[in-house]
């Protein structure tokens, strides 16, 4: 019996591994504003369309690009907007807008995009550092830059996109 456990332990294990390398180097894509964008698929829950029932609960005392909560089927997600995150004009919230369901070092979130592209694969060498702008904090959440034949994508460090300060206050928020 106790061999049928560890065979079973080893499996699963390979299982792990397989399932992690096959999600190596594939990003969610998305637009927002003039570019586009990837966040590592190993990073997303889930993609929700936005749609009349997806009402967003404003909190009080939130910063400006956290645009409140939604409830999920009734667990509370709070979420981001990512144009009000990145400074990026406004635009209203349509048919295509979707939540981008992440986990944000332990805080599931939600981010909100105009619309979801798809998944592309970039393999790391097609993938340059983040164009060093300057020292703002503004610009930790790049990852790097993504090559595929005809387009470039930012790809988001999805990890650092939030500072400890702004995770605790999600993390109260969906508690």
């Amino acid at each position: 019996m106790t061999e049928e456990v560890v065979e079973n332990a080893s499996s699963n294990a390979s299982l792990v591994e397989e399932e992690v390398d096959e999600q190596e180097g594939k990003f969610l894509t998305f637009p927002l504003h003039k570019s586009l964008y990837g966040i590592e698929i190993r990073f997303v829950v889930e993609v929700v369309i936005r749609d009349s029932t997806s009402e967003i609960t404003e909190v009080p005392h939130m910063p400006a690009y956290t645009k409140g909560v939604i409830n999920l089927r009734g667990k509370i997600i709070p979420v981001i907007d990512l144009r009000a995150r990145f400074l990026l004009p406004e635009i209203e919230y349509d048919e295509f807008s979707c939540f981008v369901v992440v986990n944000i070092q332990g805080v599931t979130t939600g981010l909100i995009v105009d619309t979801v592209s798809g998944v592309v694969s970039i393999p790391k060498t097609d993938i340059d550092p983040s164009p060093e702008l300057d020292d703002s904090t503004e610009n930790q959440f790049i990852a790097g830059m993504g090559k595929t034949k005809n387009k470039v994508y930012i790809l988001l460090n999805i990890e650092e996109l939030l500072q400890k300060k702004e995770l605790d206050l999600l993390r109260q928020t969906s508690s």
